[in-house]
């Protein structure tokens, strides 16, 4: 097969596109994980977090989703899950989502702590694992139960839309 050498900016403007997002797994000592109510949506809670700025890395994108959603300054932790989720039929590309240990915070840190952006959530709670999935769209819940899980065991999974495609199971 023969290759046609393209210069890099062709080569790269070929290339397919696919955009990034982050997130942060806070939870409590319990297992409760805290979620939060988009303004802009009432069908499904999330988790903290959003889409990466041109020039930004995945770690710099959790700092400031954090910070301009609910006002706390944070240091995330650790790689829990890489998602990747596949292109959607509304015409959004391939995104892959790195979601962070975001640390523990109590029910009293947490009422003390946030500060809510109304022009972008509505509501938090530290839910636990019996809620997500009614609270969660499908996908979510599937992301939040595999970032429990990598929390409790110490790992890191890579996810294919919430699935666990190394362990074949939600």
């Amino acid at each position: 097969m023969s290759h046609v050498h393209l210069p890099p900016a062709e080569y790269y403007a070929s290339l397919p596109k696919h955009i990034a997002g982050a997130g942060a797994i806070i939870h409590d000592a319990a297992g409760r994980i805290l979620l939060v109510q988009p303004s802009y949506r009432t069908d499904t809670w999330e988790i903290p977090g959003g889409g990466l700025d041109k020039g930004e890395e995945p770690l710099q994108t959790v700092r400031r989703e954090v910070k301009e959603e609910l006002g706390i300054d944070l240091t995330p932790g650790r790689l829990l899950a890489v998602d990747w989720v596949p292109e959607q039929s509304d015409g959004r590309p391939p995104l892959v989502n790195y979601l962070f240990d975001g640390g523990l915070i109590t029910q009293a840190e947490a009422r003390t702590r946030i500060h809510l952006d109304p022009e972008e959530l509505t509501a938090w709670q530290l839910a636990s694992p019996e809620q997500w999935d009614a609270l969660l769209a499908p996908h979510m819940a599937r992301r939040v139960h595999a970032c429990s899980r990598a929390l409790t065991q110490g790992t890191t999974v890579y996810l294919q839309h919430g699935f666990d495609s190394v362990r074949h199971e939600a």
